[in-house]
């Protein structure tokens, strides 16, 4: 699944699918109850799904891999070893694919919106004329790195630690880079609030690893950093750009030993500390904190979460000891790189040879006009006026009445398997019932969308156009800290394939996107619709009870609802969990990191489990069909596997393994289903098979 870059840390909340990817009084189902349509029966009777006869790739697999030695495989060999990565691309799947669908769609649509025209300011004009200044390559190689001289000029004018200070303000406002993260948010103590969050930043390279690990794979990445550097200072016209590069390296080599294992950093305990502007200026001293505020915006703020306390004093006290040339140089570099992309072509190319090539293996850019689709049509772009548009065209009412079915039989299911949990104890249960029930399942699209009407575009401007974007976005979020949340907002546009949980807000949400085959398709088999688009149902629906979703409670409110045992039970499955991933060898020498990647493990795990008893109490006691030799319980695994399929080059998947909380597509399928005791059933798969756990150390968490 893809995983869209969300810029806000209100986003960076939110549990993605990829990338993103819960009485006799006390134990009864305590859902709310609504009516269920029934199963659909007859494949037959319905129009042809968009895959096979009943929405299946049968040919995909292959039948020389027992499914119980490697089920990802068994199911999709014969499609992995057909297809190729396309040189434009770090991994290639089935998200992809329905990725490129829906690019094409929206391709078709800022065509047609540019062809029309508009009046100046109306959303035709807008869509229109910033993707044409985006495709015209021919004014960005005229102006080179002109549009950011400004820029540079500004940061080489620099001249003692306060002008620093402010340069680090209102880095969000032109792309560049901070040692001192900061972005708002949603309160976790108060849902209704937002709040703003500072903490540690400052690197380049995705991972403290990267700095660090010494193999000779780092090692070469160092290098070519390093190189790569140099490169983008001097197309800067930066002089000494080697030896500053080498600087730059050195100083985020400091801050990346500051920065916290990454599972230490998705924990909401520890991550969620808030205090007073007035007690941060006395805690963390040395820093001019109303300056690095009022640069970006933020005045007469009072209170401020920071999320990595032991950080903040280390990486003030660096900006004294690193020479004030070597933050000039990693300001200036940072700038170009981050706006590479709207500056000439050599710059951009130079650019991605590092990003692209380097790190994720990819041999050629993307075309531009893919670029551009996704440039306008993204939420902090013009995707709201897009958006629109889209699900008028490509989302059918009947899909999402078709959802709403499978999200209430998939509710129905999670309630009936808390209440039968062996190992939580009643007052434990009412509280994770009343989650479940409280869930809302935003499905499609939003119901009011962003007026934007108050960014100008210029089909001659490339640059400013993207300027006044961010700049409109920076102030939408600035004004919000005065607001209370909107809990209508969406985090992404109908046009994105993902999903996404939201604790604070307890919702579940799948954009239109999303919602096609094979991930769902209203005329396939309902076995396969529950393996595919169920067990990601489930999986949202699963974040809300995961290490982290379960800490906040049915309100979005982060408080412990949980007895001491029922979490000492709880924590006592995870870690089995944990080191099952842990021993997943993904690239040689490389595991998975099974703390890491413990919250979308355990959405997996649960979503698979729930899907399937959301299939069966669908089918309202009558036995499955059995289609072309396969049972229901065939098919609904077969399904969710095919889901997954997906190959990745290696360069990519070491980055994903340091930086992305998702396991690799192949354990997501080989990971969980052997934790689960239906799948072992299915099909026949027995003791000496290589992906067999005997019964007592499979886990079942929900």
């Amino acid at each position: 699944m893809l995983r869209p870059v969300l810029k806000t840390s209100v986003a960076a909340t939110i549990l993605l699918l990829a990338a993103c990817d819960t009485n006799e009084k006390s134990t009864e189902v305590a859902v709310a109850e609504k009516p269920i349509a029934p199963a659909v029966e007859a494949v037959a009777a319905k129009p042809a799904p968009a895959i096979g006869s009943w929405g299946m790739d049968l040919e995909g697999r292959n039948a020389k891999i027992a499914p119980g030695d490697d089920f990802f495989l068994s199911s999709n060999g014969n499609w992995l070893d057909a297809h190729e990565i396309p040189a434009d691309r770090s991994s290639y799947g089935v998200g992809l694919q329905v990725h490129e669908r829906a690019q094409e769609r929206v391709k078709a649509i800022i065509e047609e919106l540019g062809n029309k025209g508009g009046e100046k300011g109306s959303p035709e004009q807008k869509v229109g004329d910033y993707y044409a200044s985006w495709m015209d390559t021919d004014t960005a190689n005229k102006l080179g790195v002109a549009p950011l001289q400004a820029d540079l000029a500004r940061i080489a004018a620099i001249s003692d630690l306060a002008g620093l200070t402010t340069e680090f303000g209102r880095a969000n406002y032109v792309g560049g880079n901070r040692v001192i993260s900061a972005g708002l948010g949603i309160d976790p103590g108060d849902p209704d609030k937002y709040n703003f969050n500072i903490g540690l930043g400052g690197m380049g390279l995705p991972d403290r690893d990267y700095y660090l690990e010494d193999t000779e794979r780092f090692q070469e990445i160092r290098t070519a950093y390093v190189a790569h550097m140099t490169e983008m200072l001097n197309l800067a016209g930066i002089e000494s750009d080697a030896e500053k590069a080498e600087a730059i390296m050195a100083m985020e080599t400091e801050v990346a030993k500051l920065q916290w294992p990454r599972a230490d950093r998705r924990d909401r305990d520890k991550t969620y500390n808030p205090t007073t502007v007035a007690q941060l200026k006395t805690d963390y001293p040395g820093f001019d904190w109303d300056a690095f505020l009022n640069a970006g915006g933020i005045e007469g703020l009072e209170e401020i979460n920071v999320s990595h306390p032991d950080t903040i004093q280390p990486l003030i006290d660096l900006l004294s000891s690193q020479s004030l040339e070597t933050w000039k140089a990693y300001l200036s570099y940072h700038l170009v790189s981050n706006n590479a992309s709207l500056l000439a072509e050599e710059v951009d190319n130079t650019n991605f040879n590092f990003w692209g090539t380097v790190m994720s293996g990819r041999e050629a850019q993307l075309d531009r006009w893919k670029r551009g689709v996704s440039r306008v049509g993204a939420k902090q772009g013009l995707g709201e006026a897009l958006g629109q548009i889209y699900v008028k065209r490509h989302f059918p009412e009947s899909s999402k009445a078709q959802m709403d079915t499978l999200v209430e039989y998939l509710r129905k299911a999670y309630g009936n398997r808390i209440a039968e949990l062996e190992w939580m104890g009643d007052e434990t249960k009412v509280e994770a019932q009343a989650k479940l029930a409280s869930f809302r399942a935003k499905i499609g699209y939003p119901d009011q969308w962003l007026d934007i009407d108050g960014i100008k575009i210029d089909k001659a401007d490339l640059f400013g156009n993207a300027r006044r974007i961010t700049a409109f976005f920076e102030d939408y979020d600035v004004a919000r800290l005065k607001r209370p949340t909107d809990k209508e907002e969406w985090f992404m546009m109908p046009q994105t394939v993902n999903a996404y949980y939201n604790p604070s807000f307890n919702e579940i949400v799948f954009p239109a996107a999303i919602l096609e085959a094979p991930y769902f398709d209203p005329n396939a088999d309902p076995a396969v619709n529950y393996g595919a688009i169920g067990a990601i149902i489930g999986h949202e629906m699963g974040h809300g009870f995961d290490d982290q979703g379960s800490k906040s409670d049915s309100k979005g409110v982060k408080r412990n609802w949980w007895t001491d045992a029922d979490r000492a039970a709880f924590e006592e499955r995870t870690k089995v969990l944990a080191e099952q991933f842990s021993s997943y060898e993904a690239v040689p020498g490389t595991f998975v990191d099974g703390s890491f990647t413990m919250g979308e493990n355990i959405g997996d795990l649960g979503g698979v489990g729930v899907a399937l008893y959301a299939y069966q109490l669908s089918l309202e006691g009558k036995d499955a069909p059995i289609i072309d030799g396969l049972t229901g319980e065939q098919r609904f695994f077969l399904a969710y596997a095919q889901a997954w399929r997906s190959k990745t080059r290696e360069e990519a998947m070491l980055q994903r393994l340091k930086s992305d909380p998702h396991s690799p597509p192949k354990y997501r399928v080989n990971g969980i289903v052997r934790n689960v005791n239906a799948w072992y059933d299915a099909f026949d798969v027995k003791e000496g098979d290589a992906l067999y756990i005997a019964p007592e150390q499979r886990v079942t968490i929900w």
